[in-house]
């Protein structure tokens, strides 16, 4: 029997397929924490990356942005391989080159994911080891990806049409052994809706797992009423629905946080995600806590927070 995420640690997510993860989350009733942070970010802190960080203050889900599949980086974990430069600011920091998602999920016992982007304009990248591929895909999964999220950052120009086709032709080249999240926290450079009705259904109809909306109150006119109106009909459609901080309010104050985590689970979704600018690379790490605590109270927060890798 699969348990829900809230229970499960890390030797029950090493033992889930995709399909086991995605009843986990949704068992878990609207209360499982994700949180995003920029792979190759400074860590905040000189002794422990980011990932462990957003890991250590409640998040279940740990989503790397800006993570290279042609050449893995994880900065704050030990590098792989040749020695690489280290900056010795108030402690030693690794540039963790050659780090995949296998050896973050090994320090942190979390499931792990990263970002593609189906971006047109190839400028819009910094390396083609982000583009929203086939190939990207399959080297994501060989790396020890549990989700792939098909988005776009700011200013990449990204559409929910170009999300729509990439996600075709991922979910024909990788299978079913991972789950795949599709859709915007922002407008990401365009002037089209964030995520209609109709894309969620060319999400589901293309073998979308999830959809990834904005929470209400983050971009403008994304009220709890129209997310939920979307979260229904990702429901309907029997995908999994999950609310992003993707506006760089995860910089904002507690009170601010409090509110978007109330409003984002009134409007019923299964994951509530958390940004990566709460200055760059990661929220500000009391609000992770904060995020967690107002969705599903401490009991669970310092469960997630605490458990020994060793469970």
């Amino acid at each position: 029997m699969v348990k829900r995420l809230l229970d499960a640690n890390r030797s029950d997510f090493a033992a889930m397929s995709a399909r086991d993860l995605v009843q986990s989350i949704r068992l878990s009733e609207g209360r499982v924490v994700a949180a995003e942070v920029i792979a190759v970010a400074p860590s905040l802190l000189d002794k422990v990356s980011n990932a462990e960080l957003a890991a250590g203050m409640g998040a279940d889900l740990i989503l790397l942005n800006f993570y290279d599949v042609t050449a893995p980086q994880v900065t704050g974990f030990p590098d792989q391989g040749e020695a690489s430069p280290s900056m010795p600011i108030l402690g030693h920091t690794s540039w963790g080159r050659g780090v995949t998602l296998v050896q973050v999920k090994e320090w942190i016992g979390r499931p792990v994911g990263l970002n593609l982007e189906p971006v047109e304009d190839l400028e819009a990248l910094t390396t083609s080891g982000r583009l929203a591929s086939p190939e990207n895909a399959q080297a994501a999964v060989a790396q020890g990806a549990d989700f792939i999220v098909i988005t776009g950052n700011p200013h990449t120009g990204v559409t929910t049409a170009g999300i729509a086709r990439a996600l075709v032709a991922i979910r024909e080249a990788i299978g079913d052994g991972v789950v795949l999240l599709a859709g915007k926290m922002h407008a990401a450079g365009t002037t089209d809706p964030v995520v209609t009705a109709a894309d969620i259904d060319a999400f589901a109809d293309g073998g979308a797992d999830g959809v990834v909306l904005p929470a209400p109150g983050t971009v403008p006119g994304m009220t709890v009423e129209i997310v939920h109106a979307l979260v229904e009909a990702a429901h309907d459609r029997g995908l999994l629905a999950t609310n992003t901080i993707g506006t760089s309010q995860e910089g904002a104050s507690v009170s601010t946080i409090e509110q978007l985590a109330l409003m984002s689970k009134m409007t019923g979704a299964d994951i509530h995600h958390i940004g990566d600018a709460g200055t760059i690379g990661i929220a500000v790490p009391e609000n992770i806590t904060a995020w967690s605590l107002a969705l599903r109270g401490r009991r669970h927060t310092w469960h997630r927070m605490t458990a020994s890798l060793r469970r």
